[in-house]
């Protein structure tokens, strides 16, 4: 049964509250679910953080049933970075995993998506519609054309991986001239498998709910993956121009999508 949407509230995070809400959701997830940590991460106080938080945005969607003085009303988040936060800040995210001169080099409005995470109880549900409604509404707002950021597949047995990849790097790369491509330090290959060898049923098995997500919304990816040993994550950078969007597509973003 999927929850109700009257009890769900979607905002900006207005105050230091919604913040650690949030930073305790992504501490649940990346950490205790998945294994993850970084400098920053909190343990005692079960925080998931970073140096970002403070200057870009945070897209909570608010269980308005939970307890804001337990830390627990935020279900899911989304963390967003215009170009103009990036150029004040001095960077993206991605910076450390992706050389994004092409994406700066296109003149473009973007926005960097990032921390995104649901509570497991409210995945697949109303709650993640209207999350990604109000990204679209943000989208409008902000007049942005190309979305980017990492999605990640947990660990990084590569083997194990390599359809996902392969099908990926063969079916859905970013046009060269917005490619960008991993940095050294964590490059991996992702032209594992040559395309006649690939059996896509195969690929999807382990392609994370959110990069099928992307993909639906013709999600392209950039040249290579990322090994993050700090979250034990094998990312791959996702661009999704609106421009070349299909109609269907573009109906998402004019508020009008009708779910999957």
């Amino acid at each position: 049964m999927r929850p109700d949407p009257a009890f769900f509230d979607i905002r900006i995070a207005r105050s230091e509250t919604d913040l650690l809400a949030a930073q305790r959701l992504r501490y649940r997830v990346f950490v205790e679910e998945l294994g993850g940590d970084g400098k920053m991460v909190d343990h005692d106080r079960r925080l998931e953080r970073d140096e970002f938080d403070p200057v870009v945005d945070q897209l909570c969607l608010v269980d308005t049933r939970r307890s804001e003085g337990d830390l627990d009303h935020v279900v899911g988040v989304y963390r967003l970075m215009s170009g103009e936060q990036a150029a004040t800040f001095g960077r993206f995210y991605c910076d450390s995993e992706y050389d994004l001169a092409p994406l700066r080099a296109c003149g473009r409005p973007l926005l960097e998506l990032g921390r995104s995470c649901v509570d497991p109880a409210h995945r697949g549900g109303s709650g993640m519609f209207l999350l990604w409604n109000a990204l679209a509404d943000y989208v409008l707002d902000h007049g942005i054309e190309i979305l980017f950021g990492v999605a990640s597949f947990h660990g990084t047995d590569i083997p194990v991986l390599a359809p996902s990849l392969s099908w990926l790097h063969h079916h859905h790369s970013a046009p060269p001239h917005l490619r960008p491509k991993a940095r050294p330090e964590g490059y991996q290959r992702m032209d594992l498998i040559a395309p006649d060898r690939l059996d896509r049923k195969e690929a999807m098995i382990s392609m994370p709910a959110l990069i099928k997500a992307y993909l639906r919304l013709g999600g392209v990816v950039g040249e290579g993956a990322f090994i993050d040993r700090d979250f034990n994550t094998t990312d791959v950078f996702l661009l999704m121009d609106t421009s070349a969007m299909s109609a269907k597509h573009r109906k998402f973003y004019e508020g009008r999508w009708q779910g999957q």
